[in-house]
């Protein structure tokens, strides 16, 4: 299916039929859109709430928004950036590379741009999902999940935080029309996004108050711009700037072991990260305040040079009592200090192990993700399929998450197995497909059970890794390349699969789709010469390259 442009694309039935719906258009979505493109799929289409590729980059724009992954790991591996100017990527140099890669691979007419997807629903009798948006329905025999962990963004609980009369908002959700020069300005949180906001409007406000609940560990950030000399070997010299990625990636890994089997191999990082505060922060007090009382990598490790000198400002205060309620024109700590601010910068990361979007999803017999996740805990297999939902695929599902590398990596991965999947649905004439319950939970138990000796679940401290019932639903346990060993090719023999001549009712023929504004004549479909599903298959993998 090919759309013309979506910005004057207009649905000309009440219901729309596609053989491959991706709901997202961040890394993963827009990654799985161009793999799908390059296997030869072209009954797909993107659905994107917002109006441009991204995601989260999309999204983030607050001062200061920058990646704290290094720049030659933060892009596909089929589309290097030579065009990088520092090791760790501002937010718009990243939004600039993804949207130049959706232009390059010519996926955008496959994108339906702000459409917001209300609900999907497997309907069982005619083995489809039925997918409401706010363009309108459509009916798809594959869904593919994209929509990230980093997008609904996590508001406080705060007594009276509604009636607020100042500027506020969510860091991800920045006013760029709200000037914050010589106000009073409330920030919540010292996350990762945090840290990186505060020292920006610190230079320009009259004063700051910075509500922290738990001190992270931040290590200095080895940032500096590239040389001319460097731009140019990344630009032309052969294999260059892949070597230098291979590097950093190798790097990287390093530190898989020290974070989920022998946390002592992070004690070197914890004196650099010591270090580094007791040479930033010389007043005794508020170096205090700043000590974490947990292991370094429980919490998601924190880089910065200019977070803790933003603190020992004069026109800065660290509150560390905790928020009681906010009024009208001030936020009152617990201990009865009245602090009256013009605005509030909310900083509280995002709804991760609970997010909205889980309550959106019905699977077959009628429960909601959400349900599914509250019921069972939240599993997925390899990040990917989760039963209960049929001819579904998960990117960056449950523990796929990463606290030393690049999503990206991950991401690709998962991009490889999905593809492989509808190369092999489509082999077989496969209808129906669901991961088996007990291959989900012996996958599930083994990867609670790498992760109980993890600094993540040992370390001493509550992070957004854990769910409600403290288990690790967000992080990989082990090297970056096991996983991806473990995505190469799809696993037909790990899910229950039925031939579409199988199916108890025939799958409804698609209506043809529109194609600039006319109608394509559909191709005569194969009928399954067999009833038969192999245990076992072994397709040719979509094999992703190296870092």
């Amino acid at each position: 299916m090919s759309l013309p442009d979506t910005d004057t694309y207009e649905p000309t039935a009440d219901v729309r039929h596609v053989d491959t719906l991706i709901i997202g258009s961040g890394f993963s979505g827009l990654g799985a859109a161009i793999k799908l493109t390059q296997a030869g799929k072209t009954d797909f289409l993107v659905l994107e709430r917002g109006s441009d590729v991204g995601g989260t980059w999309r999204d983030n724009t607050y001062p200061g928004a920058a990646c704290d992954v290094p720049s030659q790991l933060y892009s596909y591996s089929f589309a290097l950036n030579p065009n990088w100017t520092r090791s760790f990527s501002p937010q718009p140099e990243i939004q600039k590379y993804i949207q130049s890669v959706s232009r390059k691979f010519k996926v955008l007419d496959k994108h339906l741009f702000n459409c917001d997807v209300q609900s999907a629903r497997w309907n069982e009798a005619t083995t489809r999902w039925e997918v409401s948006t706010s363009k309108g329905n459509f009916v798809a025999k594959i869904v593919v999940s994209a929509v990230g962990t980093l997008c609904e963004p996590s508001l406080p609980d705060i007594e009276g935080i509604e009636g607020f009369e100042g500027e506020i908002f969510h860091s991800a959700r920045w006013n760029h029309d709200a000037d914050l020069t010589g106000k009073r300005v409330a920030v919540i949180g010292t996350g990762a996004s945090a840290i990186q906001i505060i020292p920006e409007i610190g230079k320009k406000v009259s004063h700051l108050d910075v509500y922290q609940r738990t001190a992270p560990w931040i290590l200095p950030r080895a940032d500096r711009e590239y040389t001319t000399l460097e731009q140019a070997a990344f630009k032309y010299v052969p294999g260059f700037q892949r070597l230098y990625r291979t590097g950093v990636y190798l790097w990287r890994e390093t530190q898989v072991f020290g974070l989920t089997k022998a946390p002592v191999f992070m004690k070197p990082l914890e004196l650099s990260a010591t270090l580094h505060l007791r040479s930033q922060i010389k007043d005794k007090a508020l170096r205090e305040k700043v000590a974490p009382n947990f292991q370094l990598g429980c919490k998601r490790i924190l880089i910065s040079n200019n977070y803790y000198p933003t603190l020992a400002q004069d026109n800065v205060d660290l509150v560390t009592d905790g928020i009681e309620k906010v009024t009208a024109n001030s936020v009152v700590s617990r201990d009865g200090t009245v602090r009256e601010v013009d605005a509030i910068v909310v900083a509280t990361g995002f709804h991760v192990t609970d997010s909205p979007t889980f309550e959106t999803i019905f699977g077959k017999d009628g429960r909601s993700l959400a349900q599914v996740f509250e019921d069972g805990g939240q599993r997925a297999y390899k990040g990917a399929a989760i039963a209960n939902f049929p001819n579904m695929f998960f990117l960056t599902g449950p523990n796929t998450g990463l606290g030393h590398s690049s999503m990206v990596y991950m991401i690709e991965s998962q991009l490889s197995y999905l593809v492989d999947a509808l190369r092999t649905l489509d082999k077989h004439d496969i209808g129906k497909i669901e991961v088996r319950e007990d291959v989900l939970d012996r996958y599930n138990a083994d990867i609670q059970k790498r992760l109980s000796n993890s600094v993540w679940n040992t370390g001493g401290c509550a992070s957004w890794y854990l769910d409600k019932h403290g288990n690790n639903t967000t992080l990989w346990p082990g090297f970056t390349f096991e996983f991806r060993n473990e995505t190469q090719r799809f696993d037909l023999a790990a899910y229950d699969s039925v031939a579409t001549a199988d199916l108890p009712v025939p799958a409804p023929e698609p209506a043809p789709a529109p194609v600039n504004g006319k109608v394509k004549a559909k191709r005569k479909r194969k009928s399954a010469n067999s009833k038969a599903i192999p245990a076992q298959v072994d397709p040719d993998g979509v094999k992703a390259t190296t870092p």
